[in-house]
């Protein structure tokens, strides 16, 4: 894997952070600690799709930085829409439960709905 210090998709995460549209409040609960973004789309598995996909195989850090934009451009709405702010409670310790530690994505729009009825029993507006 040559220069490779971290795991691929941490170089394409770095490359999309500065766009993420963190909200003040967990969705479900509305809470102000703790709050992590949460990709119904795991990157992880969208990468490696992508990857695949493509016929690609990742031999250097630069490698990554040359390519990234290009997955994020194909990948725009699973990576910048298809996400939501969660506390770490119902985010780690709740929808991974549930979907697992990198949910499959086949399982985007049943997360997405796990969500939206637990906002509806926790946090009703």
């Amino acid at each position: 894997m040559g220069d490779l210090k971290r795991l691929e998709v941490k170089y394409v995460r770095d490359g999309a952070k500065a766009l993420y549209d963190k909200k003040d409040e967990c969705y479900i609960c509305g809470s102000s600690e703790l709050l992590q973004m949460h990709h119904f789309h795991s990157m992880t598995l969208l990468w490696e799709k992508w990857k695949k996909d493509n016929t690609i195989v990742i031999e250097s850090s630069q490698q990554i930085l040359d390519i990234r934009d290009d997955f994020i451009t194909e990948y725009h709405d699973e990576i910048y829409k298809h996400v939501v702010t969660l506390c770490k409670h119902h985010h780690m310790d709740k929808l991974h439960k549930v979907y697992g530690k990198v949910p499959t994505l086949a399982t985007a729009a049943k997360q997405q709905r796990w969500c939206d009825i637990r906002r509806e029993k926790e946090y009703p507006k």
